[in-house]
C-alpha cells in the first residue's frame, strides 16, 4: 500500500501538524518518517491516535540498529510527545 497520505490532514492534533508545517524542509526526513508511521497504523488498525503514534515510534527505535535512524526517530519522537495533547 504506497497511498500518500498527508500528514497534516490526517493528524487530529493541530498544533502537531502546524509545527510540522511550519517547519517545512527542516524537517523533511522526521515528517517522512512520520508519514510512515502513520499509513501503517491507518492500514493495520484504521483509526490514528496520539498514543499508536508514540508507540509505534517507540517501536521503530527499539527496533534499528543504524545509529543515524536512531536519531531521528528520537527527534521525531520528541516532537510529538512535546506537540500532541493525551488522547480523551
Amino acid at each position: 500500500m504506497s497511498e500518500k497520505i498527508d500528514i497534516h490532514s490526517a493528524l487530529y492534533d493541530t498544533e502537531l501538524a502546524q509545527y510540522f508545517r511550519r517547519a517545512g524542509d527542516m524537517l523533511a526526513e522526521e515528517s517522512a518518517l512520520l508519514g510512515t508511521i502513520i499509513r501503517n497504523i491507518v492500514a493495520e488498525d484504521g483509526h490514528l491516535t496520539n498514543k499508536a503514534i508514540i508507540l509505534s515510534l517507540i517501536n521503530a527505535l527499539e527496533l534499528t540498529s543504524d545509529a543515524a535512524q536512531a536519531d531521528r526517530i528520537y527527534k521525531t519522537l520528541e516532537i510529538v510527545v512535546n506537540h500532541t495533547l493525551d488522547d480523551v
